[in-house]
């Protein structure tokens, strides 16, 4: 569980910020994973989904046994059963036959507590959804299962009644408010640490727009235009630079 970069962006100094979003992601995995529930956490694309829950889990190990999973595409419960052979480090070959390679997967899954992030959740369509349900429903797996992705993540789920009722918690991920803008990014990067809270504000409204993934980038662009001119601190020119690499 490692986060190589800060939202997708090469961000020296950059700190994962304790913002609200996440203390409250903190407790909800902290308790879906104590009682071996399934959760999701859905949200806007670069709103610091998954990188507040893979901070959240790394907190959990090693006590923990943390497994990714992420799908690129929208994978049949085959290609579903493959993934967790993988995820779980399996010896040997995957079986041939499903209901061979179901009983293999809940043998391994009942061995001892395991918790599955399941990355960009949106790509899974109601039959890999009812996969995992169908491990989590096993008596013997000792299971909890963190799904995150984007709304369309909370909109299949929502379809899908057998698996939407067991459910734990749902956390929506969104923007942050101007106030919280305020109150979070000049700890999120030293560039930001001394600058005027109106060329903060001026940040987020031309273009940040309150999403994470916008201010990792931006970050990036401010400190090569420091580097460049040799200014001591942000203001509204350096940052109409930035602007023009975002649009």
């Amino acid at each position: 569980m490692t986060v190589a970069t800060y939202q997708y962006v090469d961000l020296p100094d950059a700190s994962v910020v304790t913002t609200r979003a996440l203390l409250t992601a903190r407790e909800n995995i902290s308790d879906t994973v104590a009682a071996r529930a399934m959760m999701c956490i859905h949200g806007g694309a670069g709103f610091g989904k998954t990188l507040a829950v893979n901070t959240c889990l790394r907190a959990l190990e090693p006590g923990e046994d943390v497994r990714k999973i992420t799908f690129r595409a929208r994978p049949t419960a085959r290609a579903v059963r493959y993934e967790l052979f993988t995820a779980l480090d399996l010896a040997g070959e995957p079986p041939r036959h499903p209901s061979e390679f179901d009983r293999l997967l809940k043998t391994a899954l009942a061995e001892r507590p395991r918790t599955f992030l399941v990355d960009e959740a949106q790509w899974l369509n109601g039959e890999a959804f009812e996969y995992f349900r169908y491990l989590w429903d096993e008596p013997s797996t000792q299971l909890a299962i963190i799904f995150v992705g984007g709304a369309g993540c909370h909109t299949v789920l929502r379809r899908e009644p057998m698996l939407s009722s067991r459910v734990f918690i749902w956390q929506q991920f969104t923007r942050l408010t101007p106030d919280e803008v305020l109150e979070v990014i000049p700890l999120f990067h030293p560039v930001w640490a001394d600058a005027d809270p109106e060329d903060i504000a001026f940040a987020d409204s031309h273009a940040a727009h309150g999403n994470f993934r916008a201010w990792a980038q931006l970050t990036a662009h401010t400190r090569t235009a420091l580097a460049r001119t040799g200014r001591a601190r942000v203001d509204q020119e350096l940052l109409r630079w930035a602007f023009s690499r975002l649009a």
